[in-house]
Order: C-alpha cells, then sequence, then structure tokens
C-alpha cells in the first residue's frame, strides 16, 4: 500500500492490488474517499470524487481539501501510478506543507 503523499493529514495512497481507472484513495482519521482520474487519449478529462465502499467518507471541508490537492497533482499522481503499477517502480511518499490553492 504505498502512500505517495501527505497534505495536512491527509494520506494520499495506492492500494497495490489497484485497477483502472487511474485513482488515489485521501484517508483521514479513519475515513475514507477516492478520486478517480479518466483519461481519455493521453489527457486527463475529468476526476471525480467517490465514496469507498464500507467506509465513511471524508468529512466536507476535508474532501475539499482532498480534491483540490488531486486537480493540483494529477499530473504527479498519473506518473506515480504508471511508476507503481506499469514499471514497477518505488515511489516515494512526499509531505506537501504548502496550501495548494
Amino acid at each position: 500500500m504505498p502512500k505517495i503523499y501527505v497534505y495536512f493529514g491527509i494520506v494520499i495512497l495506492f492500494y497495490s492490488n489497484e485497477h483502472e481507472p487511474v485513482h488515489v484513495h485521501g484517508k483521514y482519521q479513519g475515513k475514507e474517499s477516492k478520486a478517480e482520474i479518466m483519461i481519455d487519449n493521453g489527457k486527463v478529462v475529468k476526476i471525480v470524487i467517490k465514496s469507498v465502499k464500507g467506509r465513511e467518507p471524508l468529512p466536507p471541508k476535508i474532501l475539499k481539501d482532498f480534491e483540490d490537492f488531486v486537480n493540483v497533482y494529477t499530473d504527479k499522481i498519473v506518473q506515480k501510478w504508471i511508476d507503481y503499477f506499469v514499471l514497477h517502480k518505488e515511489v516515494l511518499c512526499e509531505s506537501i506543507e504548502k496550501r495548494v490553492i
């Protein structure tokens, strides 16, 4: 379960047995939501925030922070997905301590 970012207490990660579409999970104090990144012809066309089955979703303010982060870091998240799931490289966790928006 590679943790790829920590953003103001939100742990952003992939699960090791993931599937497409490209997506990341955001966890905060036992709650969890995910962001699916829709790619068409090599370009990000849409980001969809979803609940995770069996988990309580992120609270509204934290969910907004998670969504803002994913919107700004989309290209880097996709690259980390490719590195980890396609190229089988190690991905490092980055702590982001500055607001993205």
